[in-house]
């Protein structure tokens, strides 16, 4: 039984995307995509342990969805056009390849960021879709409620299906409007899977950090050279894969954090690493190596290639990173933003100036678990104990992340054996 119900999550991990993005192909109707989606999968759920793990559990569920499209287009048929309609897409035949690229992913991806949605409902949306996270994890990228997420993702299929957009990928000429939504969601999905927040998942799931990758490589293709946005779709390419490349060292052996200062650099992926470097470095020279000149994404992959540049922790450029940051909170003044430009002030200054500056973003941030992170890590360095094992506690108790879980315990049980910290830079702050 543990047997199947590993498969069937590994399965909604690996095929969600491909299925729901096919379905909404097929049908045209996003609601009856993910609902029919779903419900594969919980037929799966009462079938398998029955029956036996079939051996392409992905074409199953693909299977299983169809049929479940096909029977509700018919109970729900009300004229005779619509009834001969779901006999012909009774045919599972391959469609012929439409728009730029034949990826049914990045198809929907591109569908769920049209222009006739928000900036942030698009990028919701596809999340949802796309990314297969639940209701509950988006509201907490987006640090809203979560009854207010599932207003905005519902009203954002609504839109979609009232503007009758086309389950297409647009012409070249038509992508670069929805570029800034497609990057934003690529990068989210990579950050659910650098940093899953559900509860029982794996701390990393390379499922979809791979994915994001893949997908980011193939948005470059669609992009004039040396444009604006294929310079920012660069940009997320490179603090992808320099992200990416220190995944190995980020778990301990028992399956806790281990934060960028204390990671075995000779466990990074050189590899990764060079190629992230040599797309930053083209960017650099476009720019006239020019910071200003950056855009967000950009500016994040030469922050994380500080980091990976240093031979040791010690050896971090940290000069370079606060100026990085001050760049970047000029285009993006987010309270996130600014919780990381704290840390790298912590380690350029002092932690007490950094303090005074993280204290001032409680309001925005005191239901996210990394502020209160940080917050205790600063309280430690400036001798705070008591304050710093209640802020502890506060991550402690927001912290949906089994290995910062296990890491956050730990630094707060050792809190009073501990006089001294080398530093607070862990990978969120370094990841922003």
């Amino acid at each position: 039984m543990i047997e199947v119900d590993a498969e069937i999550a590994r399965t909604h991990r690996a095929e969600w995307s491909m299925i729901v993005g096919g379905l909404a192909r097929r049908y045209g109707d996003l609601d009856l995509a993910e609902e029919t989606a779903a419900e594969a999968f919980a037929t799966a759920v009462e079938r398998w342990p029955i029956d036996g793990v079939p051996p392409n559990p992905g074409a199953w569920i693909t299977t299983t969805a169809h049929r479940k499209a096909i029977d509700r287009l018919r109970r729900e048929a009300r004229r005779d056009d619509k009834h001969r309609e779901a006999f012909m897409l009774h045919d599972d035949s391959p469609l012929e390849p439409t728009g730029a690229i034949d990826d049914d992913r990045l198809r929907l991806i591109f569908t769920c960021c049209h222009p006739v949605l928000s900036i942030q409902d698009r990028v919701a949306l596809t999340l949802r879709m796309v990314g297969g996270l639940t209701v509950a994890e988006i509201a907490r990228a987006f640090l809203v409620q979560e009854t207010t997420m599932g207003q905005r993702i519902s009203r954002a299929k609504a839109k979609i299906k009232a503007a009758r957009v086309p389950f297409t990928m647009p012409e070249r000429e038509d992508v670069q409007p929805r570029v800034a939504g497609v990057l934003a969601v690529l990068y989210l999905i990579f950050n659910e899977g650098y940093f899953a927040s559900g509860g029982n998942v794996d701390p990393i799931r390379r499922d979809l950090t791979e994915e994001a990758i893949r997908l980011a490589r193939l948005v470059r293709t669609l992009l004039p050279a040396e444009s604006p946005q294929d310079a920012e779709a660069t940009g997320l390419l490179a603090l992808m894969l320099l992200t990416q490349a220190r995944a190995d060292a980020r778990l301990s052996a028992g399956g806790e954090l281990v934060r960028l200062d204390e990671q075995d650099r000779m466990a990074w992926d050189r590899t990764l690493i060079q190629e992230g470097i040599v797309l930053l470095d083209a960017l650099l020279e476009a720019s006239g190596r020019d910071i200003g000149a950056l855009g967000r994404y950009q500016l994040l992959a030469a922050i994380n290639a500080v980091h990976v540049s240093a031979v040791r922790a010690q050896d971090t450029d940290w000069a370079q990173i606060v100026a990085l940051y001050n760049a970047l909170e000029r285009i993006d003044p987010s309270p996130v933003v600014r919780l990381n430009r704290a840390i790298a002030i912590s380690e350029y200054d002092s932690p007490d100036v950094a303090l005074a500056i993280v204290d001032q973003l409680g309001g925005e941030l005191d239901t996210h678990h990394a502020f209160h992170t940080t917050r205790a890590e600063l309280l430690r360095l400036t001798g705070r104990d008591d304050a710093a094992r209640a802020a502890y506690d506060r991550a402690i108790a927001l912290a949906v992340n089994s290995a910062e879980h296990e890491h956050l315990s730990r630094r707060r049980d050792q809190l009073a054996a501990s006089t001294t910290t080398k530093s607070i830079t862990d990978d969120e702050g370094a990841l922003s």
